[in-house]
């Protein structure tokens, strides 16, 4: 097999990891609308909550972290705020630039689900894991005599902003 060819084994292997991580986002989005949230919404509390300390939950960000249009992403934080889940203020530099935050109600509520999605990740890990690691082991058998991680440069590590798919979900 010449190097760039994909064997049955990678196929079989990416398609385990595809179908593991499809169970946890089924997983995901019923218990969202099991606690009356749209998983679209659900995405958006955790990214919120979950935006790291050196970077503000601006709507232009939050857009980002998400993958949706900067007005599909006003028009969540709207609906949030109407449901009392989030509130915004406007930047302390820039009174263009809004900033979200999770309100008590939102926090509690992301709270109680994050707790479920913990759980159902505690169960779904090891089947993650071996089929991650199926993909990484059969990856690196057909590529030269680097490694695949020695590969990734220290920019590919950084985040990155990629294109938004409006409407994805996780």
């Amino acid at each position: 097999m010449k190097e760039g060819d994909i064997n049955l084994t990678e196929y079989r292997a990416l398609a385990d990891f595809r179908y593991n991580i499809r169970r946890y986002l089924r997983f995901s989005e019923h218990a969202a609308r099991q606690s009356g949230l749209e998983p679209q919404q659900y995405q958006f509390l955790l990214a919120v909550k979950g935006m790291p300390d050196d970077v503000r939950a601006t709507v232009g960000e939050l857009a980002e972290r998400i993958q949706i249009q900067h007005h599909s992403t006003v028009e969540l934080v709207d609906r949030m705020t109407e449901r009392g889940l989030v509130t915004r203020k406007r930047g302390s530099e820039d009174r263009r630039e809004v900033i979200v935050q999770l309100s008590a109600k939102g926090d509690k509520l992301l709270r109680d689900l994050v707790m479920h999605h913990r759980n159902e990740l505690r169960d779904l890990a090891p089947n993650l894991a071996q089929a991650l690691r199926k993909i990484m082991a059969t990856s690196s058998r057909g590529s030269s005599s680097k490694k695949v991680s020695d590969k990734v440069s220290d920019d590919d590590k950084k985040p990155r902003r990629s294109t938004r798919t409006e409407g994805a979900t996780t």
